[in-house]
């Protein structure tokens, strides 16, 4: 929500440029106008960065975004407010500057800045960590333009229905992030399965946007239905392969206990 106010408070430096137009005072227009542009792309760089954070901290395995948003839109902020109180309201160089400190330090201090290194699990080699975060990463553009399709159609039952999938994937990604052992098995899934669903969901969006057929929709229900139960079963399996992973290595350990003459409770 506070991020979403930063998109109405530059507005008045709309009505202050027309003032200035209106006075014949170019260099005031100018100035108002551009602060106003330079403000709005700092609010919109802050949104991308706020939903870029929120998707970092919910993986185990991340790497910061490749762009520090949150960072420019502080820059940004401070730019356009220094512009605005020079060249805009005539406040002098000394003030606008102080001006311009104080917004770009209200800003890192109320949104804070871009997450900066990798995440990763304890144990996992660099190779490992990266390579997990790669697959994911792919996979969740597929996800998300899945997502943004469907969207498109304007019916929510399929919208319920392809966040439930996307739920599914999800569930998924934290599994290869919690074993990247198991991405070899989850990369047909992560890959062909999601580009699929996203052809897919592109081309019944497009289809109903132009007619009600309920075949396609009946068809294009199904699989979604087909897709979110091979999800999940393929969740499930590599969820039992890392317990009889563990049933193995305890079984081992017991023979190894009973060799050293040891008894374990």
């Amino acid at each position: 929500m506070r991020s979403k106010l930063l998109f109405v408070l530059p507005l008045p430096l709309l009505f202050s440029g027309i003032g200035e137009m209106r006075a014949q005072n170019a260099g005031g227009m100018l100035a108002e106008l551009g602060a106003l542009v330079i403000l709005l792309l700092a609010a919109w760089l802050l949104r991308d960065g706020l939903r870029a954070q929120e998707a970092y901290n919910s993986r185990k395995i991340a790497r910061p975004p490749a762009i520090p948003r949150k960072i420019f839109a502080s820059g940004l902020t401070g730019i356009g407010v220094f512009i605005a109180a020079a060249f805009g309201m005539n406040a002098g160089l000394p003030a606008a500057l102080v001006y311009a400190i104080i917004a770009t330090g209200a800003h890192v201090f109320s949104f804070g800045i871009d997450p900066l290194r990798k995440k990763g699990m304890e144990g996992m080699s660099d190779f490992e960590t990266e390579r997990v975060a790669k697959a994911v990463d792919k996979a969740e553009i597929l996800l998300s333009e899945t997502i943004a399709a469907a969207r498109r159609i304007g019916d929510r039952g399929i919208e319920r229905r392809v966040d439930t999938l996307a739920a599914s994937v999800r569930d998924m990604f934290r599994t290869v992030e919690d074993d990247p052992r198991d991405l070899s098995g989850a990369r047909k899934f992560l890959g062909v399965y999601l580009r699929g669903a996203r052809d897919a969901t592109l081309k019944y969006a497009d289809l109903a946007s132009k007619t009600s057929d309920a075949d396609a929709k009946a068809k294009y229900e199904s699989l979604l239905s087909d897709l979110e139960a091979s999800f999940n079963t393929q969740r499930e399996t590599m969820m039992l392969d890392n317990r009889t992973d563990l049933d193995v290595e305890i079984e081992v350990l017991r023979d190894r206990l009973k060799q050293e003459g040891l008894k374990a409770s």
